[in-house]
Parts: structure tokens; C-alpha cells; sequence
């Protein structure tokens, strides 16, 4: 058996995936326990589509943005008719192997604290501990007035319940539990806060939001007690993620990127692996 080269952590990995493992484990077994970052391109491989190409362009048309949601009606008839047909999408989706391989990372002690950008809770489905849902979870919906909370499930089926035209419907699954449905929205009836007739909201922090300042500083203290930031499929062009890798290279932290194409840290990396996640990872967590 031919033995794997040896491959600096300070480096560039394309196109290989066991190059790019022989140069992640490394770097976790310098540097670790590392905290993790991960975004949409994680979650890719169980089905959930990410928003940006490998440039870091939009793929599609931005997200809604939370200004809209709350000021116009027109936008929560849109947002909650499409979510009939996007959410089950992401409600039945299941942890993949990069989501399994850093669950089994952690427990062999090379990563700590994971925060994720992602609300599809698959990391915790996989049984990674310690994580921090930076921009909530899709999964819980929350009342904009009184606080009122409950599962997305509920709200899905009193929606349905409410528009019955709009359950046979279909179209092309979109990030985040949204679809490429295009109907009549202005028929489309919403379900209300059943306590105090409010404005429901999935338990997410919408673009034009500010992540809580509590998780933020909890992300950010569990980096700085950490030995260095490996960042996963995220390409950072949102600077509530980016912010993490700032703080990293302020603290004279190594970073490493594992993702496809561009990101908005390339110049701040310590090690750059533009590689496919799952087979890296995969290699990484059960190595020769």
C-alpha cells in the first residue's frame, strides 16, 4: 500500500480528496479541539439547496428579507404559501456523511463547538453536541407580538387546512423550507397567532436582522477558547459568518476552508481545501 504524502497544513488543495484529508487531519491534529463553522454546502447532499454559486454570486433571487416579512402582508401570503410545498423538503431531510463524519470528529476530541449558519438542525439529528444555531431554527415558529411559540409542523398544517387549493400544488424545492412556486399569493390565507392574532415568524434570522447579540457572544468566546477555526461549506459573503474568521485572524488563530470554489476568507486561510465535503470529511474521521 502506497503511503499518503505528507502535505503542510499552510496550503491549497483542488479536485483531491485524500490530499485534502491527509492536509484537514493534520491541521486537527496540530491544532484541535478547532471550533467548526458551517454553512448551507454542508447540507447540500441531504437534499436541502444551498443560494450561492462557486463564486459566491446568488443563484437565485435573495431570501426574504425581515423588514418585508413584518411590513407587508403581500410577502407573508408569498413566503408561507411556497413554504406548503418547500417545507416538507427540509422537514424530511436527514443528516448526510459530512453532517455524521463531524459528529465522530467531536467525539474523538478534534473539533469543539460547532456554530452553524444553517436553521435545518441536521447536525444535531447527526448527534453533534455543543452546537450553536446562529440563525435559529426552522423548525419552531415564534409570534412577533406575544411570544407564543410552537412547532413549523403546526403551522404548516393550518395552512394547509386554510388552503386547501394550495396543498396539490408543486414546484422545485429552494433553500431554507422555500419552493419556486409561482400562484395566486393574494388568495393565499395565513394562519395567525392563535393567542393574540400576531404575526408568526419561523424562529430564523431573516436578511435585514441581527443575529442576538447573546449568540454571538457565545459563538465567539467558544472560538476564542479554541485552537484555530475550520470553516465548512460556507462561502462567508453573509458577515454574520465572516465576522468568526475576522475574530480568528485577530487572535493569530489558523483557519481552514473546506469548500467549493470561492470565499470571502481565501486571504485570511491558513489552509484552503476547494474539494468536495463529504469524502474529505469521510477520510478525515475514519483515517488509515
Amino acid at each position: 500500500m502506497t503511503q499518503a504524502p505528507v502535505i503542510s497544513e499552510s496550503a491549497t488543495v483542488t479536485d483531491n480528496a485524500a490530499r485534502a484529508a491527509v492536509a484537514l487531519r493534520t491541521f486537527l491534529d496540530t491544532h484541535g479541539p478547532v471550533t467548526v463553522l458551517t454553512g448551507a454546502g454542508i447540507s447540500t447532499d441531504s437534499g436541502i439547496p444551498d443560494y450561492r454559486d462557486g463564486e459566491g454570486e446568488w443563484k437565485r433571487r435573495q431570501p426574504v428579507q425581515h423588514q418585508e416579512f413584518m411590513l407587508e402582508p403581500s410577502v407573508r401570503q408569498r413566503y408561507w404559501a411556497r413554504s406548503l410545498v418547500g417545507w416538507p423538503v427540509m422537514q424530511q431531510a436527514r443528516p448526510n456523511a459530512a453532517h455524521l463524519a463531524l459528529a465522530q470528529l467531536q467525539q474523538q476530541g478534534l473539533i469543539g463547538t460547532v456554530i452553524t449558519q444553517n436553521v435545518d438542525r441536521l447536525h444535531q439529528q447527526a448527534g453533534t453536541r455543543d452546537v450553536i444555531d446562529l440563525h435559529g431554527r426552522a423548525d419552531e415558529v415564534l409570534c412577533m407580538s406575544c411570544g407564543y411559540r410552537c412547532s413549523r409542523l403546526t403551522v404548516h398544517d393550518r395552512c394547509a387546512d386554510l388552503n386547501p387549493d394550495f396543498r396539490q400544488l408543486s414546484a422545485a424545492a429552494a433553500p431554507d423550507g422555500d419552493a419556486d412556486l409561482e400562484a395566486d399569493f393574494e388568495r393565499f390565507r395565513i394562519a395567525d397567532c392563535p393567542d393574540c392574532s400576531g404575526i408568526l415568524k419561523p424562529d430564523v434570522v431573516y436578511f435585514g436582522d441581527n443575529v442576538p447579540r447573546d449568540r454571538v457572544d457565545q459563538a465567539r468566546a467558544a472560538l476564542e477558547n479554541s485552537g484555530g477555526l475550520l470553516v465548512i461549506g460556507s462561502s462567508l459573503m453573509v458577515f454574520s459568518g465572516f465576522r468568526f474568521c475576522r475574530y480568528a485572524a485577530q487572535a493569530d488563530l489558523p483557519i481552514a476552508l473546506l469548500n467549493r470554489g470561492r470565499t470571502r476568507a481565501d486571504e485570511l486561510a491558513t489552509l484552503k481545501l476547494d474539494c468536495a465535503i463529504g469524502p474529505v470529511l469521510g477520510q478525515v474521521a475514519t483515517p488509515l
